[in-house]
């Protein structure tokens, strides 16, 4: 089977066109969450903050996600997938240009305004967008098909870091970076407006998922029918507010693990292209330093979040789906282990490879989770969503036993995390009643 047809509909209509600009919205959010988990070490050295207290940026980010959820489904509703697209464009580019006056505010509660903005912004997207790209195509490549667009995602992830390490950090000191934080923000913000008018122009259909449970039909007869009464929808809010709390915690104390825990370089490798000024000398040893951290985060760590995001699509057009979500989720929880046993290299690794088996898990728990759901699908999607304030709560945890103890033993947060989601991944099948989620065998010309 060709790989046009994870695109083309029962009637014929071909969406390949479609996916791909709408897959640019994926790419714009990864690109915003990667310059966000590059933030926290900036205002550490700027204020003067504690892990614990620097995580206050993972609460905004993720508190607008909260305080938008619902509304974005409504927004979904009332204007349809086109007109909700365009409304969470305009409200991140109102958050990009904050930051100008942010910037000679030059308090932390301005900076965490316009990341809770951007964040409010970046949910209307996420709600509308993500259901979306499971809807142009046959069900049976749903979970494929959102994988695919989270592909585009994980090029965003990659360039975020790397951006925001070139503007946050400074060899020229934390008050130069301050003063050019605004930079990469009014550029979102000019991007995003071209953006919403290139999507106001656009033919952009709306289309429903089939409703297997039959909730279109439930609730225009009664009030009885919800969609909390479905154990794999409810399950799958559970399991995106502990994978959100792992992820968050995990990218946003990157840099605090790699500077803290990190074994020495030798001197060659400090003074080579790669490392030269992204290294310290301390104590007598070279060490990597913030912007060898955000450097690594955008060459090594995300580039793997992005190749686990395009082998998961080849993955889930042969394997089912909750199996794949099972089997990633139980590799992480061994990998966490690694890193809290403070193995040197090894445990260092172990970090880089979380970020591989992370990879599937956003999409893939939201296409499980709205399965089915019909119309209903956008509420469900909201809700799902709404679970991003995992990244809000958690964090703060991990920083605080970082500040206690160690960034290795803060770990446990995000191990604890993925047994969670591993056990609902092996579960889906039972809580669901179904196994039309995959497997789908693609076979190229």
């Amino acid at each position: 089977m060709s790989l046009s047809k994870m695109f083309r509909s029962e009637d014929g209509k071909n969406y390949a066109i479609t996916f791909g600009l709408v897959s640019t919205l994926f790419l714009l959010w990864g690109l915003c969450n990667g310059m966000i988990d590059v933030m926290d070490k900036h205002f550490q050295d700027y204020l003067h903050l504690t892990k614990s207290q620097s995580a206050w940026v993972q609460f905004a980010h993720y508190l607008g996600y909260f305080l938008m959820a619902l509304p974005a489904s409504w927004l979904a509703k009332k204007l349809g997938y086109k007109g909700g697209i365009i409304s969470g464009l305009l409200l991140v580019s109102i958050g990009g240009f904050w930051f100008i006056p942010a910037t000679y505010i030059s308090t932390f509660w301005a900076f965490l305004l316009g990341v809770c903005i951007i964040a409010m912004g970046l949910t209307v997207l996420e709600t509308v967008a993500n259901p979306y790209t499971t809807v142009l195509g046959p069900k049976n490549y749903s979970a494929a098909r959102i994988n695919f667009a989270q592909s585009f995602n994980g090029i965003g992830w990659i360039f975020g870091p790397i951006v925001g390490g070139i503007f946050f950090y400074s060899s020229e000191g934390v008050e130069v970076a301050q003063s050019r934080l605004y930079i990469p923000y009014l550029t979102v913000a000019i991007i995003v407006l071209v953006m919403a008018a290139i999507f106001y122009f656009s033919n952009i259909p709306d289309i429903n998922t089939e409703d297997e449970y039959k909730l279109d039909i439930q609730n225009s007869n009664s009030n009885k029918s919800s969609i909390w009464s479905h154990a794999h929808f409810v399950g799958a809010v559970i399991a995106q507010f502990v994978y959100v709390a792992a992820q968050a915690g995990i990218f946003s104390f990157f840099i605090n693990y790699i500077i803290e825990e990190m074994p020495a370089i030798s001197q060659e490798l400090s003074k080579s292209w790669l490392f030269n000024e992204r290294s310290i000398l301390k104590e007598g040893a070279y060490f990597v330093n913030e912007k060898g951290a955000t450097f690594l985060l955008g060459t090594i760590g995300f580039p793997l979040f992005l190749l686990g995001r395009v082998t998961g699509t080849v993955i889930l057009r042969k394997i089912k789906a909750h199996k794949v979500l099972g089997l990633y989720a139980l590799f992480n929880v061994i990998v966490c282990s690694i890193v809290i046993l403070k193995l040197g290299w090894f445990s260092v690794a172990a970090v880089f490879v979380s970020f591989f088996f992370m990879s599937i898990m956003f999409p893939t728990i939201f296409a499980l989770g709205i399965h089915g759901l019909g119309i209903q699908a956008k509420k469900a999607s909201g809700f799902i969503v709404m679970a991003i304030m995992g990244g809000a709560i958690m964090p703060k945890l991990m920083g605080h036993l970082g500040d206690v103890y160690n960034m290795s033993v803060s770990f446990l947060m995000p191990m604890t995390c993925f047994a969670i989601i591993s056990v609902y991944g092996f579960m889906w099948a039972k809580l669901s009643k179904s196994e039309n989620v995959n497997p789908v065998v693609l076979k190229g010309h």
